[in-house]
């Protein structure tokens, strides 16, 4: 049976959203109470078992009910009203579709719970800690986002937005679950892309595969030292005056994202914090100060306000080096140097990357860049960050660029070259050039099967109970069981 357009556009369209079907709360104030509901064990003694009803009971403003978990009329409008917030669209958006998506959140959840996925409260309430940082430091003070999130008081909204991201952490990791479970043969990629017809294979935009060569400014020693100085005197300082230690990070730490909370991170053993960060964290006491660490984001102090088994809470000072207009000016040498070699044949871009380049990850492989979204080594210019492709719209194969100026993630400059190793124009998916970006829309063909297979499966065995309007919703999933 043919595979129809349709369902090709469905299978491309749902790349980012298969991982991501459970509304996931962030760290920003407008996307905090995008599914504020209640777990049904706060309001009624209910069965864990999926398949036994519940007792009869009325809640006003319930619209359903799935296993442990109740979807609120309110958590529907909320809905609404944060994807208009967020400039979306609501026009073609009904309280059915929101209901819907609702249902399989909560039926993500209450599954997770019942497989034993391990959710960190440790983790949550850190979660917690961040979005109300964040919050208040985009409107003034707490009691300003009390008012407009209408909570009495801080322990209420705290315990709310709990509840909230405990949810969705459940529901997400439910689902990672499914899908990660889903392998896919080379015979099975094979045999998706011939259930495609010809005429609606699809097409695939301009691309392109890049290189580059990097030469970073050195710091020098004495500005390293400068920062290692000054670190020390912070931490004696609050050891031997009892100066604070979150007042000094507030001050001078150049962390924008713990700075105005002092310095204050909380972190696992398996968070993806550097290795010197969390080898600092996890070899002290509370109470204790570090002696000042070196990471490749710059210098700094720790100190362990908490041990809560495997997650700690630290507050850190980070300090970062700067480069001179010395440094800066042998680097643009340097690299300038490079180019004018390349271009009159005296050595290879690749081995020139090889001999000059500071970018370790791509250095070893003659400075070839390689896509984070597909993880293949080619670029789709109607889909490549906007800085890359003014850089690379307007070379030939084999051109060097003029020297460019970039910054690392420390607002340090640094310099690089690029050059362009090939082009690919448009063209109808070709089995044998595209089989990565076939292998992917087969891969997630079959995780989208296994989503829509579980969800079947545990619709029949969990408790549903959907009411009023919400009985007369067309749903894609089976929630009335009919």
């Amino acid at each position: 049976m043919q595979l129809k357009m349709t369902n090709l556009k469905s299978i491309i369209n749902t790349a980012a959203v298969l991982l991501l079907t459970v509304v996931v709360t962030s760290v920003q104030a407008q996307q905090v109470v995008v599914t504020d509901s209640t777990a049904i064990n706060d309001r009624v003694e209910v069965e864990k078992d999926t398949v036994k009803p519940f007792e009869k009971f009325k809640v006003d403003g319930v619209a359903a009910v799935v296993g442990d978990f109740v979807v609120l009329e309110s958590d529907i409008d909320k809905m609404y009203i944060e994807l208009q917030s967020q400039g979306v669209s609501i026009k073609d958006v009904t309280n059915c579709n929101l209901a819907g998506r609702l249902l399989e959140n909560k039926l993500y959840a209450h599954h997770a719970v019942q497989d034993s996925l391990v959710v960190s409260d440790a983790e949550i309430g850190a979660e917690v800690d961040q979005q109300l940082a964040y919050m208040t430091q985009q409107v003034g003070s707490l009691e300003k986002v009390l008012e407009f999130y209408k909570k009495d008081n801080e322990a209420e909204f705290r315990a709310e937005l709990f509840e909230i991201n405990k949810q969705n952490r459940l529901a997400s990791n439910m689902q990672r679950k499914i899908v990660d479970a889903v392998e896919i043969t080379p015979e099975e990629v094979r045999e998706f892309f011939t259930n495609i017809s010809e005429e609606e294979r699809p097409v695939f935009g301009d691309e392109v595969e890049v290189a580059q060569i990097v030469v970073k400014p050195e710091i020098p020693q004495e500005e390293k030292q400068r920062i290692i100085d000054r670190l020390n005197e912070m931490r004696e300082d609050v050891i031997e005056n009892d100066a604070s230690f979150n007042t000094k990070a507030v001050l001078y730490s150049q962390d924008p994202g713990s700075k105005s909370s002092g310095g204050k991170i909380s972190l696992s053993r398996t968070d993806p914090f550097v290795k010197e960060f969390k080898d600092a964290a996890f070899s002290l006491q509370e109470g204790e100060i570090s002696k000042p660490f070196k990471t490749e984001f710059g210098y700094h102090i720790l100190t362990v306000d908490k041990i809560r088994g495997q997650q700690v809470d630290v507050r850190h000072i980070l300090l970062i080096p700067d480069v001179t207009e010395e440094t800066k000016n042998e680097a643009r040498e340097l690299i300038g140097n490079v180019r004018d070699r390349i271009r009159n044949d005296e050595i290879t871009f690749a081995a020139a990357a090889r001999e000059v380049s500071d970018e370790k990850e791509t250095r070893e492989s003659g400075g070839k860049l390689v896509n984070p979204t597909t993880g293949d080594t080619r670029f789709e210019l109607t889909k490549i960050d906007p800085l890359l492709y003014e850089q690379v719209v307007n070379l030939e194969e084999g051109e060097v660029s003029l020297v460019l100026t970039d910054q690392d993630n420390t607002g340090r400059p640094f310099y690089k070259i690029i050059t362009v190793l090939n082009r690919y124009p448009e063209h109808q998916a070709n089995y044998a050039q595209d089989y990565n970006k076939i292998k992917d829309l087969a891969l997630r063909d079959k995780q989208l099967k296994a989503i829509e297979k579980w969800q079947k499966e545990k619709i029949k065995e969990t408790y549903v109970k959907v009411n009023g309007d919400y009985r007369e919703c067309e749903y894609t999933s089976n929630w009335l069981k009919k």
